[in-house]
């Protein structure tokens, strides 16, 4: 089966040796033998058509753990001796395999690369974060190598590595759904997640263990050469098929998206103008009623009876009074402080007793001049501790639209937390 692939080979010849070399791994033949007929027989072949050939595997019904070696197996296929020469060698493949990509896939997939290094270089589009954390992760995989060869791995040093996870967990929310879902490229969820999830488990595993051994030392260093590979993979396989796809409009909302995300190996997240331009000129949608009933809000859409359910199931009493101090809405339920239906379009302060109005008007005016956000007032309730919140309602632009007061029950919590016993350090380990 050992044969040369030419670029005129037809996809079955290519997915029998793909599963021969499954079949030769399952068979306990040794990785790095399969590696290098792998590296004969695939080296001019897209890395993106061999991702689609692991799709197509699991979709016969191949197991995700025997297509999940295939990928380890495939990163070899741009390994040199050193890190230049892996480089240099992933260059000159994708550009060699370019026009023939052209027409296996069709015109668009022809300049995936251009595309890729295009959105990549321009200042906060999503790829230009994601390649400017790789960039800081290559570096500090560097200085973690130095001290592991004198064993000085610190724990500051592992947990900046360990900042990995952010990194991971941006492409898992923001690309590998969208391109499996949207687009039905589902080999970039189904393989490369799952080694995200690996890479993260392992150094979560290895920064939980007290002694370090020389065999802890060697667990590192082989979670660090996947690390290394994904970096590769992230760059000539994900981020170029991502450029190929997604829209402008997506790319938008993608970028929206990660400002919910902590920064990563000290790359702080930059603004891509463009994006806030565009974005701030959408209409809010938050008042519109669609055709069928439901509303659609910024986070999403709902009905009018799901929407109640939710508001209703939440485990909190909730009030919203409005801007002019004018109570709006009660979710439903039995609560701590009744809610009568009648105080439904009466000023709040008419709800309260004199002595209490005039702190509720100090709260509410705080908020309306801005030199508050939030005020908690923890006390006891027939025998039960209770937290309540209030809280300003701003819009985007941070102006008054109202407040909310939000009662919650802790006595859960404090029970759970009287029971809680001190955990000892050592039993970690």
């Amino acid at each position: 089966m050992d044969y040369k692939m030419d670029t005129a080979a037809v996809p079955a010849e290519r997915m029998a040796l793909l599963k021969s070399y499954l079949q030769r791994l399952s068979g306990g033949e040794d990785l790095e033998t399969v590696r290098e007929d792998f590296v004969k027989n695939f080296s001019d072949v897209e890395p993106s058509e061999i991702m689609k050939a692991e799709q197509t595997l699991m979709q016969e019904g191949t197991p995700l753990t025997d297509v999940q070696r295939l990928c380890d197996v495939h990163s070899a296929l741009f390994h040199g001796a050193t890190r230049e020469e892996r480089i240099a060698n992933a260059e000159s493949a994708v550009v060699a395999s370019a026009a023939r990509q052209s027409n296996d896939t069709g015109t668009a997939y022809a300049d995936k690369f251009a595309k890729s290094s295009a959105l990549t270089v321009i200042y906060g589009h999503p790829l230009n974060l994601f390649a400017k954390e790789n960039e800081a992760l290559d570096q500090l995989m560097d200085e973690l190598r130095a001290a592991m060869e004198n064993q000085a791995v610190t724990d500051e040093l592992l947990s900046r590595i360990r900042e990995i996870a952010v990194h991971y967990a941006k492409k898992g929310d923001l690309l590998y759904p969208h391109l499996k879902v949207k687009y039905g490229v589902s080999g970039p969820a189904d393989v490369m997640w799952t080694v995200d999830d690996e890479i993260r488990d392992e150094l979560g595993s290895l920064a939980k263990e007290y002694a370090r051994s020389d065999a802890w030392y060697d667990r590192l260093a082989k979670v660090l050469v996947r690390m290394e590979e994904m970096i590769y993979k992230e760059k000539n396989i994900l981020f170029p098929i991502c450029a190929v796809n997604f829209t402008k409009d997506e790319w938008y909302r993608i970028y929206r998206d990660s400002r919910d995300y902590s920064e990563v190996f000290r790359v702080p997240f930059r603004i891509w103008q463009e994006a806030e331009t565009a974005l701030g000129a959408e209409d809010d949608p938050v008042q519109e009623v669609l055709p069928e009933g439901e509303i659609r809000m910024p986070g999403g859409h709902m009905s009018v009876p799901e929407l109640t359910a939710l508001l209703n199931t939440i485990p909190l009493e909730i009030s919203f009074i409005d801007a002019g101090n004018i109570n709006r809405y009660f979710n439903e339920g039995p609560k701590v402080f009744k809610r009568p239906g009648m105080a439904i379009d009466r000023e709040v302060f008419s709800c309260h007793p004199p002595k209490i109005a005039p702190m509720v008007r100090s709260i509410l005016d705080s908020f309306r001049d801005g030199t508050r956000d939030s005020v908690p007032v923890w006390m006891e309730k027939n025998g039960r501790t209770m937290l309540v919140t209030y809280m300003a309602v701003r819009d985007r632009d941070g102006n008054y639209l109202g407040a909310t007061e939000l009662v919650q029950n802790m006595e859960a919590v404090r029970e759970h937390f009287q029971k809680a016993k001190p955990v000892d350090p050592k039993s970690l380990y």
